[in-house]
């Protein structure tokens, strides 16, 4: 059943929502919800999150995608403002190898390392999106995005949290995917 649940939210992903009646005061709060699913650098490393919070004990299961969350709508407040930096998108290329590299190779590091990284992550992140969302410049927008990469993180941890095959196969994977599409970003 658990299986079944996965295939069924991975496929949910790549599925286009009705919108037969825009202009319900929803179309902010839908293009935010939407943003972090039609990119694939921002799918990757937000579904990745989830994926490196199954892998860790106690509460850096739930504090690193807590963290990737918050910080993330700081940055969306900087995108929105402008205070973005010229190379963020290369910036973002670049997370999607480095959570491929951190899948891949398991390395220990402190739980302030995890945190570091997340955060990081999270601001470029959530700058590119702020100014990405800067004609919708709401708060609703802002909502929408945070509650598809909440849900983006607790897929990824459900996913790698299956049987230990299958949570190793799709952990390697993943991870394979992850290096292959950064790359790919920074050289494309």
């Amino acid at each position: 059943m658990k299986k079944q649940i996965t295939i069924a939210a991975l496929f949910s992903l790549f599925s286009g929502i009705a919108s037969a009646h825009p202009g319900h005061g929803l179309d902010s709060a839908y293009a935010g919800f939407m943003h972090p699913l039609t990119g694939w650098d921002h799918l990757l490393v937000m579904l990745a999150i989830g994926v490196w919070a199954a892998k860790l004990c106690g509460k850096a299961r739930w504090q690193l995608p807590l963290t990737f969350v918050a910080i993330m709508a700081m940055g969306a407040v900087l995108g929105l403002s402008d205070l973005g930096f010229a190379h963020v998108e290369t910036a973002i290329a670049a997370s999607v190898m480095a959570m491929g590299v951190l899948l891949i190779m398991r390395l220990p590091m402190s739980k302030m390392m995890q945190l570091s990284i997340t955060a990081m992550f999270a601001l470029l992140h959530g700058m590119a999106h702020g100014a990405e969302l800067q004609l919708q410049s709401s708060s609703a927008a802002i909502v929408g995005m945070l509650v598809a990469t909440a849900m983006l993180h607790s897929l990824g941890f459900l996913m790698a949290s299956q049987r230990v095959k299958l949570a190793l196969w799709f952990n390697n994977s993943f991870a394979c995917l992850l290096l292959f599409v950064g790359g790919y970003l920074l050289l494309g």
